[in-house]
């Protein structure tokens, strides 16, 4: 089957997107297309519907809110990793948030994947119990936090058509717990997968660490689990100098025409 890779972006977390996919790059073994999830450019032809707003320097997804919490989310691509399977269509799609170091071959996350299961991820007992994150962001409760953040999702699946409706529709909590799904359909990965700073039991050598809660640069989290490699692989991004936009890949769908949704 198809393989393709979907990193979050969200310009307001800039570094920390380049060095997610810089550390991917280096230690990825066989080809397969690399994509940024730009939600802002979704939104822009008409593809992202969801009714999202700026407002004090925060991001409002209003079909989530309810009493007591406003709607708060923390990044743009959100909610907008799940249309991931309505523009895709073909084989499997990984999805990974933004705020990863990659330290091994993402490659192999694709092995022995069963075309029975709608969807792969790590299936965390994630329940924090810090009420902010990163820069003062609300940190919301809801069932299978953190298993959305790096998902593979089989774009062929039926069950995975009723997210094309669902997007414009859901509150985001529904969406993060796999809400169109049943979770016999969701096949378990390795929790080296996706190893959460701060919550996950120790592991000897994790591929993929996710700072869920706030990258090394951010104040409170410099001497946090593997901020000297986020450090060392943020110090040969800004060497560098790449940009999320420069050669994108071919009939990538954010630069690319979209098939018209329904």
């Amino acid at each position: 089957m198809k393989r393709s890779i979907w990193i979050g972006y969200d310009e307001r977390e800039e570094l920390a997107y380049q060095v997610c996919r810089r550390s991917l790059l280096r230690h990825l073994g066989r080809e397969i297309a690399v994509h940024h999830l730009d939600v802002r450019a979704l939104r822009a032809n008409g593809y992202y519907r969801r009714p999202t707003i700026e407002r004090d320097g925060k991001l409002i997804d209003t079909l989530s809110a309810r009493p007591g919490y406003d709607g708060a989310i923390s990044t743009w691509h959100a909610n907008g990793r799940f249309l991931v399977p309505t523009f895709v269509q073909q084989g499997w799609a990984l999805f990974m948030d933004g705020d990863m170091l990659v330290r091994g071959d993402v490659a192999r996350a694709f092995d022995n994947l069963d075309p029975n299961m709608a969807a792969y991820c790590v299936k965390h007992d994630y329940q924090p119990l810090e009420i902010s994150k990163k820069n003062g962001d609300v940190q919301t409760r809801y069932a299978c936090k953190n298993w959305s953040s790096f998902v593979i999702f089989n774009c062929e699946h039926p069950a995975n058509a009723a997210l094309e409706a669902l997007i414009d529709h859901a509150p985001g909590r529904d969406l993060h717990a796999f809400c169109w799904l049943d979770h016999r359909q969701i096949g378990p990965l390795d929790r080296k997968w996706n190893y959460l700073v701060g919550s996950s039991a120790p592991h000897p050598d994790p591929w993929v660490v996710h700072f869920t809660e706030g990258v090394p640069n951010l104040p409170g989290y410099e001497s946090c689990e593997y901020a000297d490699e986020w450090r060392a692989e943020a110090e040969a991004v800004q060497k560098k100098g790449s940009g999320p936009h420069s050669n994108p890949p071919p009939n990538d769908p954010l630069t690319g025409p979209l098939r018209a949704r329904s």
